[in-house]
């Protein structure tokens, strides 16, 4: 986001001008942080400043998450969304023919640390198409990384690659990729995103910026995937139709009871006019199925320690949490890719620096949800009950009548003196009664 934006942002929304603002210094100051040194990252390597070119080319919003952690794991992370974008573009390339994209897909881990390896068969058109012509410098870097993180990458590539080539596959038979079951949505979620995240974790403790122990959290890990994954399928939900990938689960859009007993044969009816109810009602199933893995999502940030990495997760969480806040109850996301603001874009940037921020801004947004919740709505209460177990965990976790102040001492919490809550009004007279007799202890010292 630069000043072109910023400004632009803030003629149309004068009300967000200070976010933006904020945003501007805060973004500065991160990119005046000293650098880590050459010999970590091989900056100084042009294989590896071209698969940063990749990265920023291809991916920006990674590519800026990324650079913000530290060293050796910002290197390698580089590497592996540079692969698993080189993977989205030949499962997505239309142009490819059939026998060749199943070729490419199903070896693609070999490919990775072929020396010399790149293509030049996509289609011209083909986003990404970049990376793959230029792949012989990924091969090279790949092969510079420690053993352990290259083992990592190679895994997961392999893994994904045969549920992507079978995707790919389902839509060359039938011309469309069509998801019948919540179950099936579950499966395709795993191999385009759960996998991603199964792989981040193992790369977190292999670098040593976590514990060892966190490679092998499969099930929060994959909740991570899924939280971020389903944000962006539904507010792709038109672009995906348009290209024929049907990644509504037919099981949810097709149900009798959104439409008084009546079913619809394609999900395109669903922004036909006279519709909007049933779109309403079915939308509510894909957000509620969202929500579902946001206190695992809050669960695997509680466990990171190391600072830089907690920003890449939580900030990225807390995006997806913001989508679904956006989408929810809103009728033009059925008929256009709907966005975040830039203000909304800075806050979520910025504000997720600890695990009370990100347990409160989830709260926030989950209240958001729940205010647009319409008693009309078939799921009405299971949706209440989802938003309610986020605000539960935050505040089983981080209690809004604790907050934390400044104060003197630095081995406790020093309670609102001004809050009406009864516990917080008995830790305030505890801690009243601490300072008292540290004063008259240090008093009766000096005397004597």
């Amino acid at each position: 986001m630069g000043m072109k934006d910023i400004l632009a942002s803030g003629l149309t929304q004068p009300g967000d001008l200070r976010v933006l603002a904020q945003y501007w210094l805060f973004s500065n100051q991160r990119r005046s942080a000293p650098q880590s040194s050459l010999t970590n990252t091989r900056r100084d390597q042009k294989t590896m400043q071209r698969c940063w070119e990749l990265l920023d080319t291809t991916n920006k919003n990674a590519s800026y998450i990324v650079k913000e952690l530290d060293g050796e794991l910002a290197r390698v992370m580089c590497l592996f969304y540079v692969i698993l974008g080189a993977l989205d573009t030949i499962m997505d390339d239309r142009a490819l023919a059939e026998e060749d994209k199943q070729s490419l897909l199903r070896s693609f881990h070999e490919k990775v640390v072929t020396p010399g390896w790149s293509f030049t068969g996509n289609g011209p058109n083909a986003k990404g198409r970049v990376i793959l012509t230029d792949f012989a410098n990924v091969v090279e870097e790949i092969a510079a990384l420690d053993s352990d993180c290259r083992n990592i990458i190679v895994d997961i590539c392999q893994k994904r690659e045969i549920g992507m080539a079978d995707y790919a596959n389902l839509a060359a038979a039938s011309g469309e990729i069509l998801i019948s079951t919540l179950e099936d949505y579950d499966m395709y979620c795993h191999y385009m995103a759960g996998l991603t995240s199964e792989g981040l974790s193992r790369i977190f403790s292999a670098t040593g910026k976590e514990a060892p122990w966190l490679a092998d959290e499969l099930e929060l890990s994959n909740s991570v995937g899924f939280l971020l994954h389903k944000a962006n399928i539904i507010r792709g939900f038109r672009t995906d139709v348009d290209s024929r990938r049907l990644l509504w689960p037919r099981e949810v859009w097709a149900d009798p009871k959104f439409g008084n007993g009546a079913s619809i044969s394609t999900i395109a009816q669903l922004y036909a006019p006279g519709q909007e109810a049933r779109a309403a009602w079915v939308q509510t199933v894909m957000v509620m199925d969202a929500l579902q893995h946001a206190p695992d999502t809050l669960d695997y940030l509680r466990f990171l320690r190391d600072p830089t990495v907690f920003r890449f997760v939580a900030v990225s969480a807390v995006m997806a949490m913001g989508t679904l806040e956006l989408c929810f109850m809103n009728p033009e996301m059925f008929h256009k890719t709907v966005e975040l603001r830039v203000a909304q874009v800075a806050r979520f940037t910025m504000e997720p620096n600890s695990m009370r921020d990100v347990a409160y801004l989830f709260r926030d947004l989950a209240r958001a949800i729940h205010a647009k919740l319409s008693p009309k709505d078939p799921n009405f209460i299971p949706l209440a009950v989802s938003t309610s177990k986020i605000e539960q965990w935050a505040e089983h976790y981080y209690p809004s009548f604790v907050p934390i102040v400044q104060g003197r001492s630095r081995s406790h919490i020093i309670f609102n003196a001004n809050a009406r809550d009864p516990q917080t009004a008995l830790g305030q007279a505890i801690d009243d009664q601490v300072s008292a007799e540290k004063t008259l202890s240090a008093t009766a010292g000096a005397r004597t």
